[in-house]
Protein backbone atom coordinates (compact mmCIF):
# COMPACT_ATOMS: atom_id res chain seq x y z
CA UNK A 1 0.00 0.00 0.00
CA UNK A 2 1.23 3.39 -0.30
CA UNK A 3 1.03 6.18 2.88
CA UNK A 4 1.79 9.58 1.96
CA UNK A 5 4.29 11.07 4.65
CA UNK A 6 2.93 14.19 5.71
CA UNK A 7 4.57 15.77 9.15
CA UNK A 8 5.49 18.58 10.56
CA UNK A 9 9.54 18.92 11.05
CA UNK A 10 10.37 21.69 13.27
CA UNK A 11 8.20 20.08 16.22
CA UNK A 12 10.83 18.71 19.01
CA UNK A 13 10.79 14.79 19.60
CA UNK A 14 8.57 13.79 22.72
CA UNK A 15 10.10 11.95 25.93
CA UNK A 16 8.63 8.66 24.60
CA UNK A 17 9.67 9.40 21.16
CA UNK A 18 13.48 10.01 21.80
CA UNK A 19 13.55 7.23 24.46
CA UNK A 20 12.08 5.18 20.99
CA UNK A 21 14.93 6.62 19.06
CA UNK A 22 17.59 6.29 22.14
CA UNK A 23 16.44 2.13 22.13
CA UNK A 24 16.86 2.19 18.50
CA UNK A 25 20.40 3.21 18.53
CA UNK A 26 20.92 0.50 21.75
CA UNK A 27 19.83 -1.99 19.53
CA UNK A 28 21.80 -1.56 16.89
CA UNK A 29 24.90 -0.84 18.91
CA UNK A 30 24.55 -4.21 20.51
CA UNK A 31 23.61 -6.23 16.76
CA UNK A 32 27.23 -4.46 15.79
CA UNK A 33 29.25 -5.73 18.92
CA UNK A 34 27.63 -9.24 18.78
CA UNK A 35 26.17 -10.29 15.49
CA UNK A 36 27.77 -8.21 12.98
CA UNK A 37 31.33 -9.07 15.23
CA UNK A 38 33.76 -10.10 12.65
CA UNK A 39 31.78 -9.54 9.18
CA UNK A 40 33.82 -7.86 6.76
CA UNK A 41 31.46 -5.31 5.33
CA UNK A 42 32.23 -3.68 8.26
CA UNK A 43 33.62 0.15 8.35
CA UNK A 44 35.49 0.41 11.36
CA UNK A 45 35.19 4.50 11.03
CA UNK A 46 31.52 4.50 11.74
CA UNK A 47 29.56 4.39 14.75
CA UNK A 48 25.20 3.61 15.12
CA UNK A 49 23.96 7.01 15.29
CA UNK A 50 19.89 7.68 14.62
CA UNK A 51 20.06 11.28 12.04
CA UNK A 52 16.76 13.15 12.34
CA UNK A 53 14.01 11.56 13.32
CA UNK A 54 10.82 12.97 13.64
CA UNK A 55 6.96 11.63 14.52
CA UNK A 56 4.80 11.31 11.66
CA UNK A 57 0.74 11.51 12.17
CA UNK A 58 -0.47 8.31 10.25
CA UNK A 59 -3.59 7.18 9.84
CA UNK A 60 -2.70 4.22 11.10
CA UNK A 61 -0.59 4.95 13.84
CA UNK A 62 2.42 7.66 14.71
CA UNK A 63 5.52 6.66 12.98
CA UNK A 64 9.49 7.89 13.67
CA UNK A 65 10.79 8.59 10.61
CA UNK A 66 14.58 9.22 9.98
CA UNK A 67 17.87 7.42 8.75
CA UNK A 68 19.64 5.34 10.86
CA UNK A 69 23.26 5.07 10.03
CA UNK A 70 25.59 1.85 11.13
CA UNK A 71 29.62 0.70 10.31
CA UNK A 72 27.24 -1.39 7.63
CA UNK A 73 24.52 0.60 6.10
CA UNK A 74 22.35 3.71 5.74
CA UNK A 75 18.82 3.05 6.01
CA UNK A 76 16.17 5.50 5.81
CA UNK A 77 13.80 3.72 8.68
CA UNK A 78 10.07 3.74 9.57
CA UNK A 79 9.77 2.74 13.13
CA UNK A 80 6.46 2.70 15.44
CA UNK A 81 6.13 5.09 17.84
CA UNK A 82 4.75 2.47 20.33
CA UNK A 83 6.31 -0.59 20.38
CA UNK A 84 3.22 -3.20 19.67
CA UNK A 85 1.66 -0.99 17.31
CA UNK A 86 -0.37 -3.90 15.58
CA UNK A 87 -0.26 -1.71 11.70
CA UNK A 88 3.15 -2.56 11.66
CA UNK A 89 2.66 -6.41 12.07
CA UNK A 90 4.16 -7.44 8.93
CA UNK A 91 6.09 -10.78 7.00
CA UNK A 92 10.10 -10.08 7.93
CA UNK A 93 11.21 -9.32 4.17
CA UNK A 94 7.94 -8.29 2.77
CA UNK A 95 7.94 -5.22 0.64
CA UNK A 96 6.00 -2.36 1.45
CA UNK A 97 5.52 1.21 -0.40
CA UNK A 98 5.50 4.71 1.11
CA UNK A 99 6.00 8.06 -0.43
CA UNK A 100 8.84 10.43 0.62
CA UNK A 101 7.92 13.84 0.16
CA UNK A 102 7.78 13.52 -3.74
CA UNK A 103 9.36 10.40 -4.03
CA UNK A 104 7.76 6.98 -3.60
CA UNK A 105 10.15 4.26 -1.75
CA UNK A 106 10.43 0.39 -1.45
CA UNK A 107 10.41 -0.51 2.21
CA UNK A 108 11.06 -3.81 3.79
CA UNK A 109 9.64 -4.96 6.66
CA UNK A 110 12.11 -6.00 9.70
CA UNK A 111 11.53 -6.99 13.50
CA UNK A 112 14.06 -6.99 16.58
CA UNK A 113 12.74 -8.58 19.52
CA UNK A 114 13.55 -5.14 21.40
CA UNK A 115 11.92 -3.17 18.83
CA UNK A 116 9.32 -4.70 17.01
CA UNK A 117 8.35 -4.03 13.81
CA UNK A 118 9.72 -1.76 11.63
CA UNK A 119 10.76 -1.08 8.10
CA UNK A 120 13.75 -0.11 6.14
CA UNK A 121 14.92 1.45 2.97
CA UNK A 122 18.17 0.85 2.23
CA UNK A 123 20.41 4.36 1.03
CA UNK A 124 23.83 2.97 1.09
CA UNK A 125 25.43 -0.48 1.57
CA UNK A 126 28.19 -1.57 2.31
CA UNK A 127 29.51 1.86 3.84
CA UNK A 128 33.09 1.73 2.78
CA UNK A 129 32.83 4.87 0.67
CA UNK A 130 32.49 7.34 4.16
CA UNK A 131 35.99 8.26 5.53
CA UNK A 132 34.28 9.25 8.46
CA UNK A 133 31.18 9.79 10.81
CA UNK A 134 31.08 13.37 10.27
CA UNK A 135 30.89 12.69 6.44
CA UNK A 136 27.89 9.52 6.86
CA UNK A 137 25.91 12.38 9.25
CA UNK A 138 25.78 15.47 6.74
CA UNK A 139 25.25 12.69 3.91
CA UNK A 140 22.19 11.73 5.84
CA UNK A 141 21.41 15.12 6.91
CA UNK A 142 21.40 16.22 2.98
CA UNK A 143 18.93 13.10 2.16
CA UNK A 144 16.35 13.85 5.10
CA UNK A 145 16.33 17.88 3.55
CA UNK A 146 16.18 17.13 0.44
CA UNK A 147 12.66 14.53 1.46
CA UNK A 148 11.50 16.75 3.62
CA UNK A 149 11.22 19.80 1.12
CA UNK A 150 7.38 20.35 0.10
CA UNK A 151 6.57 18.72 -3.29
CA UNK A 152 5.32 22.39 -4.16
CA UNK A 153 8.28 23.56 -3.41
CA UNK A 154 10.56 21.03 -5.09
CA UNK A 155 7.84 21.64 -8.42
CA UNK A 156 8.80 25.40 -8.11
CA UNK A 157 12.12 25.19 -8.03
CA UNK A 158 13.01 23.10 -10.79
CA UNK A 159 11.97 23.74 -14.33
CA UNK A 160 8.25 22.28 -15.75
CA UNK A 161 10.24 20.31 -18.17
CA UNK A 162 12.73 18.26 -15.59
CA UNK A 163 12.09 14.97 -14.27
CA UNK A 164 11.02 14.64 -10.46
CA UNK A 165 14.25 12.21 -9.61
CA UNK A 166 16.74 13.80 -11.65
CA UNK A 167 16.26 17.42 -10.18
CA UNK A 168 15.48 16.06 -7.02
CA UNK A 169 19.37 14.06 -7.55
CA UNK A 170 20.96 17.46 -9.02
CA UNK A 171 19.41 18.89 -6.22
CA UNK A 172 21.10 16.70 -3.70
CA UNK A 173 24.66 17.20 -5.99
CA UNK A 174 24.16 20.57 -5.60
CA UNK A 175 23.51 21.06 -2.22
CA UNK A 176 25.84 18.50 -0.68
CA UNK A 177 28.20 20.12 1.83
CA UNK A 178 31.72 21.16 0.92
CA UNK A 179 32.89 21.46 4.01
CA UNK A 180 33.21 17.46 4.59
CA UNK A 181 35.89 15.51 1.41
CA UNK A 182 34.50 12.65 2.90
CA UNK A 183 30.83 12.70 1.51
CA UNK A 184 30.38 10.56 -1.23
CA UNK A 185 28.51 11.26 -4.43
CA UNK A 186 24.73 10.47 -3.75
CA UNK A 187 25.26 7.26 -6.16
CA UNK A 188 21.71 8.49 -7.80
CA UNK A 189 20.38 6.53 -5.25
CA UNK A 190 17.42 9.04 -5.28
CA UNK A 191 16.95 7.97 -9.39
CA UNK A 192 14.74 5.81 -10.37
CA UNK A 193 12.19 6.61 -7.64
CA UNK A 194 8.64 6.47 -8.99
CA UNK A 195 6.56 9.68 -8.17
CA UNK A 196 3.07 9.19 -6.14
CA UNK A 197 0.80 8.67 -8.86
CA UNK A 198 3.15 8.12 -12.02
CA UNK A 199 3.05 4.62 -14.07
CA UNK A 200 4.74 2.11 -12.84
Amino acid sequence: MHAAVQASYTMPLSPAANTRVAQLEQVFAHIGATRMQGVPVLNAALRVQAVGFEVLSEAEAPVLLGILITPWFMNLLRLPLATGATAFVAEPGSKHMHVCGSQLFEFIAAQEEVLGHFEACSLFSPMFEFADQTGAVATATEVLKLLRTPPAEAATARPSSAPAAASTHEAARSTAPTVTPSVPSRRGFLFGRSRPGAAA
